[in-house]
């Protein structure tokens, strides 16, 4: 995607090196919990340069990426198996995976709830599908976040809408642009989907920066 192809070189060498150390959102925490340990292929949705497989294969997992920004691909052929493809059109046969994740890509996708039926089309029955995002309530074109203590909530939660308004200039959304999707219209997409949910997780503080879901396809 020529987009996220322009920002790439970008992302890899300046905003990931520059980004807090350690957990601070629980994105590691949400994977830790919520995937947990296993064996056999994980495929990782919309995988990006890759930061998360080896933490997917520290847990056991045999980590698979796909995406279709060549750019990104790139860097993440490095660091796991790659393909390029679209997620709501996924070069995998049905019923073929136990375990399917999407970290912190879901405001990258326009139609998220399609990327969800993909997910459940590839996943076995009693596959686990793991959500990690952006805090729907918390995170979003109408969040000003420039004060950790005190994230102001303006209107537009309820919209769904793709922008480009940020609080600030040195993340992905003001440079890209992103969805959103309030939580009701989320969940409903996962149960549309046919998954029934396992669990959940929100990671940073003092305000919720992420929310994590682990589902199961039925």
């Amino acid at each position: 995607m020529a987009i996220y192809d322009a920002i790439a070189d970008w992302y890899e060498t300046e905003f990931l090196p520059t980004s807090t150390p350690g957990d601070p959102i629980g994105i590691r925490a949400a994977i830790d919990a919520l995937l947990g340990r296993g064996r056999g292929p994980v495929l990782e949705l919309g995988c990006g340069t890759g930061i998360h497989a080896a933490q997917l294969a520290d847990l056991g997992w045999a980590p698979l990426g796909v995406d279709l920004s060549t750019r990104m691909l790139a860097y993440a052929k490095g660091r796991l198996p790659v393909a390029q493809g679209d997620a709501t059109r996924l070069p995998v046969r049905d019923a073929t995976l136990d375990a399917v994740v999407a970290i912190m890509v879901h405001t990258d996708m326009p139609d998220y709830p399609a990327v969800l039926r993909e997910a459940a089309r590839i996943l076995r029955s009693g596959g686990t599908f793991v959500h990690v995002g952006v805090h729907p309530a918390f995170c979003g074109g109408f969040a000003d976040r420039s004060d950790p203590a005190a994230v102001v909530i303006r209107p537009g939660y309820v919209d769904g809408h793709w922008t480009n308004d940020s609080w600030t200039t040195k993340g992905v959304r003001n440079r890209v642009g992103a969805s959103h999707y309030p939580l009701p219209v989320l969940l409903e997409a996962f149960l549309a989907a046919g998954f029934s949910f396992r669990g959940f997780h929100e990671g940073g503080a003092p305000v919720p920066t992420t929310l994590s879901i682990s589902a199961v396809r039925s």
